[in-house]
């Protein structure tokens, strides 16, 4: 028992006093090895298409720009372009709205091939649209629909795929299990932008403004499908299978609505929680990967070969770090990882963009590598934390509620706001004080965050990695039964 974290043995001990009695091999979940490292594979391929498409479009914001929007001065292109990114966010909460329940209803693996398909459609089709040279105004509102079917399928993804690892993952683990979905998340940011140095650095402005901008958005379609076929192959998570057989079918006959009405009355505590925790990891992502490549270009006038680099090196190092803080806060706990980097994220966000703001090689270097280390910090825990927010029965609703009203309203419109906020005060170190603000919000709400690091997730059943770990806990259950069953009979007397 002295080997059992304090939250662990805390909700152990409720599990016990409920079941009166200790575990039986019926109540310790195995998940088989083969299955595990399929379910993280597939949902992190997901994400990595997903944001391999944002990678593109935030390196190729200037560009679309002058494709899409070319009456307009530089920055009204700029500032366009990054408001057709945002649109995309409108829709997510629909997406959400839409997919979450389906998710709790009909599995979270068939959803999840779902939105793989339309985001794949979407991306593919932004590559193949005519540019405002050819169709007139038809070619922005035609980006404007294809960004929307990505942001729809985006509102389904991000929840239903931490959703999903969440349940696959062993309770002690499941920060670095987790944390494999993020990284997912960076490679693919990294390989978009890899992509776009490296045809910036080939082609000339005439080619890569004639044909060379579609060759991203392209490549989503072949990815697409190997995507869907990786996830086509998943079974379901077990707690999901477990809540059926348990005969728990009363949410499943519910309509969406009265899902929705449940989740907003009973959890209301937990969704601000996961808003605010959503606000603080997306504002910091959306900064560093959606406005910081712009930022160089159009603010401190440096040339796009050099801006792309200067942000890849951030996100290289990011995918080094990010499973290591995913352990880290398996052993630590999630709360001393969040808490820690938002008061970093306060103290370090003027002197990061004062150093990216200098001349030379290294301080911009180094400027970045802050940035990028504290959206590590943020990124790791946060598919583990956030589903464990909620109970099994609605957990694919909730995240998609809290999740997608968070970055719609915050981190998508990062970008645009920031652009703005700039461009109407010359004031350059903008995005360092609106960084500054998210970790004020973000140190708010570790105060509220219950602590979840290795214990199970609420409506499942403790998860293990195998039948050694399963007999060790069952066990270590039977000792801790006879110690609370003391511990009653001494207070009862």
């Amino acid at each position: 028992m002295a080997r059992l974290p304090l939250q662990v043995r805390e909700e152990l001990t409720r599990r016990l006093r409920r079941n009166r009695r200790a575990f039986g091999r019926g109540d310790v979940e195995v998940v088989e090895p083969p299955l595990l490292r399929r379910a993280v594979g597939a949902s992190a391929l997901g994400n990595c298409m997903e944001w391999f498409d944002f990678g593109v479009y935030s390196y190729l914001a200037a560009t679309l720009g002058k494709v899409f929007f070319p009456g307009a001065s530089p920055a009204a292109q700029v500032i366009s372009s990054f408001a057709t990114f945002a649109a995309a966010f409108v829709v997510r909460p629909l997406g959400g709205l839409v997919f979450g329940p389906l998710g709790d209803r009909i599995g979270r693996q068939k959803v999840l091939a779902t939105t793989m398909i339309m985001m794949a459609v979407g991306t593919f089709a932004i590559g193949v649209i005519p540019g405002y040279g050819t169709i007139g105004i038809a070619a922005p509102v035609l980006l404007l629909l294809a960004r929307m079917v990505q942001g729809f399928s985006t509102g389904g993804e991000y929840g239903g795929a931490t959703t999903f690892v969440s349940e696959y993952s062993p309770d002690r683990r499941r920060g670095f299990l987790s944390s494999w979905l993020d990284f997912g998340t960076f490679v693919g940011y990294a390989l978009g932008s890899a992509l776009v140095t490296v045809l910036n650095l080939a082609l000339t402005d005439a080619q890569m403004l004639s044909w060379g901008w579609r060759v991203p958005f392209l490549i989503a379609g072949p990815l697409g499908v190997i995507g869907l076929y990786m996830r086509l192959k998943l079974e379901e998570s077990p707690a999901f299978q477990q809540q059926l057989d348990e005969h728990e079918k009363a949410l499943v006959q519910e309509s969406a609505r009265s899902e929705f009405k449940d989740i907003v009355r009973n959890h209301w505590g937990e969704l601000l929680v996961c808003m605010g925790l959503v606000l603080l990891y997306n504002v910091t992502n959306y900064m560093v990967t959606g406005y910081l490549p712009t930022y160089q270009t159009e603010v401190l006038h440096r040339t796009s070969g050099s801006a792309d680099v200067l942000v890849l090196v951030g996100m290289l190092w990011i995918v080094v770090l990010i499973t290591f803080l995913g352990r880290l806060s398996d052993r630590v706990g999630r709360r001393p990882v969040y808490a820690v980097a938002a008061a970093a994220m306060i103290v370090l966000a003027v002197p990061a963009f004062r150093l990216i703001k200098e001349h030379g090689t290294w301080p911009p270097i180094l400027g970045v590598l802050l940035l990028a280390t504290l959206l590590a910090c943020f990124a790791a825990p946060s598919a583990a934390t956030l589903p464990a927010l909620f109970p099994t029965a609605v957990r694919y609703a909730a995240m998609g509620i809290g999740f997608n009203v968070a970055v719609s309203a915050f981190g998508g419109t990062t970008p645009l706001v920031t652009a703005a906020l700039v461009t109407a005060t010359g004031d350059d170190l903008m995005p360092a004080y609106y960084l500054m603000l998210a970790g004020v919000i973000g140190l708010l709400t570790v105060k509220f965050l219950p602590e979840s690091a290795q214990v199970p997730l609420k409506g499942s059943r403790p998860m293990v990695g195998s039948r050694e770990e399963q007999r060790e806990l069952i066990t270590m259950s039977r000792q801790l039964y006879d110690y609370v069953q003391q511990q009653d009979g001494v207070r009862h007397t």
